[in-house]
């Protein structure tokens, strides 16, 4: 874990892949706002207070979380003086979605070229992960010369969901899952795959 101060009052919190691993948390997880997930955030505040002397008892927060293509996380937190700090006794804590909230039963996840999602499903197929009820539709699309695998009502109890979400940045990068750009890629992509994109994946490309 890596904490680096950007200003009086921001930081940059990076957590690696394996830091991940070690905490069990994945985006997906943490952006569904869960008590553990608000937990492990204070934690990492009281940790961020003691690298970089940065305090945030009477402050509001403000967080912004994004998954990088590399398997980071990476959580810039933003404090404020409230109107009144007496009106504040404890930490207040808000997560800001970028561009939109986020519905942890949706996702998308861009692929570089058709070669990478082919090394994405070649590692599925090699690394025991289940194949099925991991959502209600997983679909590929094809829009302006990249792929885009889109996650349509995540199964929230799916036992690998973790593992997926956490092996899947390896091959691709997270894409801000609003309803804006699902509508963008029905109306002006090009399906590609539907139903179970992942499986027609592993049938036809997967050694």
């Amino acid at each position: 874990m890596r904490f680096e101060k950007l200003n009086e009052d921001k930081i940059r919190i990076t957590l690696s892949h394996e830091d991940l691993i070690k905490k069990d948390i994945d985006f997906h997880s943490f952006m569904a706002d869960s008590i553990e997930s608000q937990d492990l955030f204070l934690d990492m505040l009281e940790e961020a207070e003691k690298e970089i002397g940065f305090i945030t008892k009477d402050y509001r927060l403000r967080i912004e979380a994004l998954a990088m293509a590399g398997g980071d996380f990476v959580l810039t937190v933003t404090r404020s003086l409230p109107d009144s700090l007496k009106s504040f006794s404890k930490k207040k804590v808000h997560i800001k979605r970028k561009k939109a909230d986020v519905d942890a039963t949706q996702a998308i996840y861009s692929f570089n070229n058709f070669e990478d999602f082919c090394s994405f499903v070649n590692f599925f197929k090699n690394n025991d992960l289940k194949l099925t009820n991991i959502a209600d539709y997983i679909l590929l699309y094809e829009y302006k010369n990249k792929f885009y695998l889109v996650f349509n009502n995540i199964n929230l109890s799916y036992p690998d969901l973790k593992r997926l979400f956490s092996c899947i940045t390896e091959f691709s990068s997270f894409v801000n899952h609003s309803e804006v750009f699902i509508y963008k890629l029905s109306e002006s992509g090009k399906l590609i795959m539907k139903n179970n994109a992942i499986r027609i994946g592993m049938k036809h490309f997967a050694n």
